[in-house]
């Protein structure tokens, strides 16, 4: 079993399977190629989501594994290790892989298959970037941090999803920061 999502990512001999990780001491990392059962998967890092998060593609059927990375429904929340700079990066290096290897199908952690790679990348690329109803404001609000602003954003969704809505809102204004677009907390 692979797992590039930490909650999902158990101790050796837990699950019976070998578990590997991009950056947490084993033998995967970029680049590398798994075979197994006459399939070849070859590791393409994919941080943002998670600082170790890795994507699969499989040449020989023109597919990417995409893990948490890129989902069939939804947008991917950005986790506590996770950083939006490096996932606005991940899904332009996807993006040029779907061109370069092309890509016919992303196969997705989670939802439906998905048959249109550069259509699906360029449309998440878009809403992660800015165009999403849901980001961040521009402005960090006076009032507090992602907590409060979460709640603004998020009114409408299940409040059972709110801690993740809050790693979110705090990935878009700490990238927002990054770029000096966010004025101080305290400030009106």
């Amino acid at each position: 079993m692979l797992a590039a999502d930490p909650a999902l990512r158990r101790g050796p001999g837990e699950s019976g399977s070998p578990v590997q990780s991009s950056n947490r001491g084993w033998s995967l990392g970029p680049g590398d190629v798994l075979t197994e059962a006459g399939c070849e998967l070859q590791v393409v890092a994919s941080p943002g989501h998670t600082g170790d998060s890795v994507c699969l593609l499989l040449p020989a059927d023109g597919a990417l594994l995409t893990g948490d990375t890129v989902l069939g429904r939804g947008t991917t929340v950005i986790a506590g290790d996770g950083n939006l700079a490096d996932y606005l990066a991940t899904l332009d290096r996807l993006r040029a892989l779907a061109d370069e290897r092309q890509l016919s199908t992303l196969l997705p952690g989670h939802g439906p298959l998905l048959a249109d790679p550069a259509g699906v990348l360029d449309f998440t690329s878009r809403i992660a970037g800015s165009g999403s109803p849901r980001s961040a404001p521009r402005s960090r609000p006076g009032t507090g941090p992602a907590r409060r602003s979460s709640a603004r954003v998020y009114a409408d969704v299940d409040r059972g999803l709110w801690p993740f809505a809050r790693w979110s809102v705090k990935a878009q204004l700490d990238y927002l920061d990054g770029l000096g677009n966010c004025p101080p907390e305290s400030a009106p």
